[in-house]
């Protein structure tokens, strides 16, 4: 049994005290005893549409892309973009696998692959990330911040953001109202 959550999907408890990540469902890219990093996937980035970013970087989208929603992945690295995909494309070492179907890309390669025909099956394009230093996201873990959910390809590719939180939980089979706000220990 590994101890990383590269793979996996953090979801926030109710009563997240960093109100960047209240009811946040993250899918977790790295994690290991130095750092841990993932990409929000159900906070769409206010009236920021693909095709601006694209445009942005001079390619021209496809338009079976260019009315998709870029999400907000997190407060680290904003200008920076990151395309969680599937695995019918990669890009080298700047690709790697985060979970079984499951890959992140985050170089000019794959926003030139969805701009035109290339473009891979599934895929997400996130502004930003989540990271945590070392211990920071095991700490959290301990203080009850956080669930971990297996990951679901439903909750990070659909389109529908707002209920992916209590999708998310309910995957656990309990539903979110009976979850606490405040965090205990036994």
């Amino acid at each position: 049994m590994s101890d990383t959550l590269t793979g996996k999907l953090l979801v926030a408890m109710p009563g997240m005290s960093d109100p960047r990540f209240d009811k946040s469902v993250i899918m977790m890219c790295a994690h290991d005893a130095e750092h841990a990093m993932g990409v929000v996937v159900n906070r769409p980035k206010d009236d920021l549409m693909l095709s601006e970013v694209l445009g942005h970087l001079g390619l021209r989208p496809d338009e079976r892309v260019s009315d998709r929603i870029v999400l907000d992945g997190g407060p680290v690295r904003p200008d920076r973009g990151y395309v969680l995909h599937t695995e019918d494309f990669a890009a080298g070492d700047a690709t790697q696998s985060v979970a079984p179907g499951l890959r992140l890309t985050a170089t000019r390669d794959v926003l030139e692959a969805v701009a035109g025909d290339q473009a891979p099956a599934s895929f997400v394009l996130a502004l930003g990330c989540a990271g945590w230093s070392a211990g920071q996201l095991e700490d959290e873990l301990r203080h009850n911040a956080w669930l971990v959910v297996d990951y679901n390809e439903a909750i990070v590719f659909d389109e529908t953001h707002d209920d992916k939180w209590e999708r998310a939980i309910k995957s656990l089979g309990f539903d979110p109202s009976q979850l606490s706000e405040a965090a205990g220990n036994a």
